[in-house]
Parts: structure tokens; C-alpha cells; sequence
């Protein structure tokens, strides 16, 4: 659990060992905090990771469960908004949502699994990839 004058840095650390990651296992390299036009008119909306060729971009959040183990609602709203934003990128761009791998004693799925179970139906062709501390991917998809 990090405190709140730690999350900033933490997210950053996540995003580069995200790109990092990803790199390996999609053979892209990717740049950080990259600006892709969405919506109607276009607005630049920065994006956390976009490969070399602009045809991925990601997102990336290192959340976890609530001290109590309860589901933390105010970042799942955030991961909703990432949905709202990755539906205006074309259909051509493969869409990811990247989370740390997050567990908690009174659950039996990470927090990943609980946000793709609960969320899947929106979707559509966002991925979900969970990355634990030793760069292991799962990816979610529907």
C-alpha cells in the first residue's frame, strides 16, 4: 500500500516498467505520455504509453485493493474513464489498459480479474493485461 505523497511516483515507475514490459512481448518500443487526437472535434488527449508506430496505445495504473480489501470504486471509476477515452481511438489501433498485478487476503481474484469480470461488457476491443514484479503478463480480452 502506498501513501498518497508516493503515488505519482509509483504510477510513473509502473508506466515505464509497463512500456518496458510490453516492448519485450510486442516487439514495439513506446513513448511515454504521448498525445493522440480523440473525440469530435479532435482534442490531444495524452495517453500513457503509444508504440513507435502509433498503432498501440496503453494506459497504465498501479492500483490496489482498499486497506480493508474492498473494492477500491473511485479508481475503477477512473479505469472507466480510460474506456471512455480509448472508444474514440480508431478501430485500427490495438487498445490496452495495463494494471499491476494486485492481490488482497479476502479475495480470490486480483484486482485486475475483478475489473475485467465486472467490466467486460464495455470493453468491446480494450485489453486488459495484468503485469506482476517480474514483467508476467495475463491479458483479458474479449
Amino acid at each position: 500500500m502506498n501513501s498518497n505523497s508516493e503515488n505519482t511516483k509509483t504510477g510513473r515507475d509502473f508506466q515505464r516498467f509497463a512500456a518496458k514490459c510490453l516492448s519485450n512481448v510486442l516487439g514495439h518500443s513506446f513513448v511515454l505520455e504521448y498525445p493522440c487526437n480523440i473525440g469530435s472535434p479532435a482534442r490531444p488527449h495524452r495517453f500513457d504509453c503509444v508504440s513507435d508506430d502509433r498503432s498501440i496505445v496503453v494506459e497504465c495504473k498501479c492500483y490496489t485493493w482498499t486497506i480493508g480489501g474492498n473494492n477500491p470504486s473511485a479508481k475503477i471509476s477512473t479505469l472507466d474513464e480510460v474506456l471512455f477515452y480509448m472508444s474514440f481511438l480508431p478501430t485500427e489501433v490495438t487498445k490496452i489498459i495495463a494494471i499491476n498485478k494486485a492481490s488482497s487476503a479476502g479475495k480470490s481474484e486480483t484486482l485486475a480479474e475483478y475489473f475485467y469480470r465486472t467490466k467486460k461488457h464495455l470493453l468491446r476491443d480494450v485489453q486488459i493485461y495484468e503485469i506482476d514484479t517480474n514483467g508476467e503478463i495475463v491479458v483479458y480480452k474479449n
